[in-house]
């Protein structure tokens, strides 16, 4: 077994006391490979921004359990030659599993060096959910390692994970749910979604400049959920803005994306100031990511050096990290 200690991983206890004392989320960052894993790296050193990386079973799949790990420990040490060399303090980093959903691939990514697991049993019964999710948070709180659970379904679709329609968090569950699996966080369900296509055009309305505006998050649901756990870490995934400007970026240079509405910054940086100490943001990385290579491809068509797209694909993934700490989690320079 690997301990997270010893790859220079932190686990998010500490990490989500901070947030809710200063009122401000962190950012939970997914990546695939090595550039979004730099990109994501550079911008929070820069920016002096906690940050948790994020792994989804499919990212395990794609990457390599074993190989995840080694990015992992490389981004540790990245990080601290970077602010060693900017003169800049070293940030707390987390490695979390996204959305397992079963005891055993839990226990495999804490043997392997794992932080944090998230265990998303919101597709059992409420029983079955309290029961495989107190399963993991014995064993991993026997290393050391933080929990993260889920009531509620998200709609939409991220790798593995997918469903058609949303289901609300109900309040009247949360106190027992935490309570009889002494989970560390809880991820909840008040109107995000999973993808790039979170509302669909009829869901929303027009605003003077003609953009579609979706409807707004379920904040009374958020409200009460914190009335009842006072000081408890909540979470929020699917939680991506989807930027008119990644999309143009993409739709300009050969993409079809069509319709892609996401969360407004002014509503996510509501649940950031609240009881929301963790906001998941994977569609705006992806978006960011293919719209510079087809960017640079489209401009480059007889280009084939791998370096050449995705250094300008990195840059912009940069960019995107530094503007969620700064303008809608409020993490940067809470590290």
């Amino acid at each position: 077994m690997v301990s997270y200690k010893d790859l220079g991983f932190v686990n998010t206890r500490e990490m989500f006391a901070k947030a809710m004392q200063g009122g401000y989320a962190v950012g939970a960052f997914n990546f695939n490979n090595m550039e979004q894993l730099q990109a994501i790296i550079v911008a929070c050193v820069e920016s002096q921004a906690p940050v948790i990386l994020q792994v989804s079973s499919g990212a395990r799949k794609y990457a390599n359990q074993i190989m995840l790990r080694y990015m992992g420990q490389g981004a540790v040490e990245m990080m601290r030659a970077l602010a060693k060399e900017k003169k800049l303090r070293e940030i707390p980093i987390a490695l979390h599993l996204d959305h397992g959903d079963t005891f055993e691939l839990c226990k495999s990514c804490i043997e392997s060096g794992f932080s944090s697991v998230m265990i998303d049993g919101s597709h059992h019964p409420f029983e079955k959910n309290i029961e495989l999710t107190k399963q993991v948070v014995d064993f991993a709180h026997a290393h050391d390692v933080t929990v993260e659970g889920e009531l509620g379904v998200l709609a939409g679709i991220e790798d593995d994970v997918h469903a058609e329609k949303s289901h609300y968090t109900d309040p009247n569950q949360v106190e027992e749910f935490v309570k009889k699996t002494n989970v560390d966080s809880l991820a909840i369900s008040i109107g995000t979604s999973h993808g790039a296509n979170k509302f669909k055009p009829e869901q929303c309305t027009k605003g003077p400049d003609g953009i579609l505006v979706p409807p707004e998050l379920r904040f009374d649901i958020l409200d009460e959920v914190a009335r009842r756990l006072p000081g408890f870490p909540i979470v929020l995934h699917g939680a991506s803005s989807v930027v008119p400007e990644a999309v143009k970026l993409i739709n300009d240079n050969g993409g079809k994306l069509e319709s892609p509405i996401g969360i407004p910054v002014p509503q996510l940086r509501r649940a950031a100031t609240g009881p929301v100490c963790k906001i998941n943001i994977d569609s705006d990385g992806r978006l960011w990511m293919t719209g510079g290579i087809r960017k640079y491809l489209k401009e480059n068509p007889k280009e084939f050096d791998p370096r050449k797209y995705l250094g300008p694909a990195r840059d912009l993934l940069v960019a995107m990290y530094k503007d969620k700490n700064e303008k809608v989690l409020g993490s940067a320079g809470k590290a």
